[in-house]
């Protein structure tokens, strides 16, 4: 019983998706979206319907805005660990959590969020990649050079 009162503190609980994209986008626009979430909807010939039609076809794009929604233009602080988890439609809002104003977002912001994430990644990469142990190979019929260059070599006859 108090969780579903908790839940229904969530600001999405009710909410259509086309009703969470006419305000973000009337709010924040086509442009800002995509530079923040870079989904291809908000940038490809984007309208209200489509970006409706795509994110309800794309689970990991419907949370993506929906998160947006939750925390860039509701202002609500970052969920739990163990709220986080969760899709953002079924995260618990504690009652002292308030929505509040629309953050204030420019493309410059967008640009610099952009790069952070990108350092990130590629960072992350280059440490998985010194993880990675070299593959080493154990074909014991592809030992002369000629089939190392071709790898469809095993199969020609």
């Amino acid at each position: 019983m108090n969780d579903e009162i908790n839940y229904q503190n969530n600001p999405l609980h009710g909410l259509s998706l086309k009703k969470l994209l006419m305000e973000i986008v009337d709010h924040y626009g086509f442009e800002l979206l995509f530079a923040y979430l870079n989904i291809n909807c908000f940038n490809n010939n984007p309208s209200i319907d489509s970006a409706v039609k795509f994110l309800k076809k794309t689970d990991w794009a419907r949370e993506k805005v929906e998160a947006f929604y939750l925390y860039q233009f509701k202002g609500l602080p970052r969920a739990s660990d163990e709220q986080f988890e969760l899709p953002p439609r079924d995260r618990i809002v504690p009652p002292s959590q308030t929505p509040g104003a629309p953050a204030e977002l420019s493309l410059e912001d967008a640009e610099r969020l952009r790069e952070k994430r990108t350092r990130k990644a590629a960072l992350h990469d280059q440490e998985k990649s010194h993880r990675a142990a070299p593959v080493k190979r154990t074909s014991n019929h592809l030992n002369n050079s000629a089939s190392d260059s071709d790898p469809w070599a095993k199969w020609k006859k």
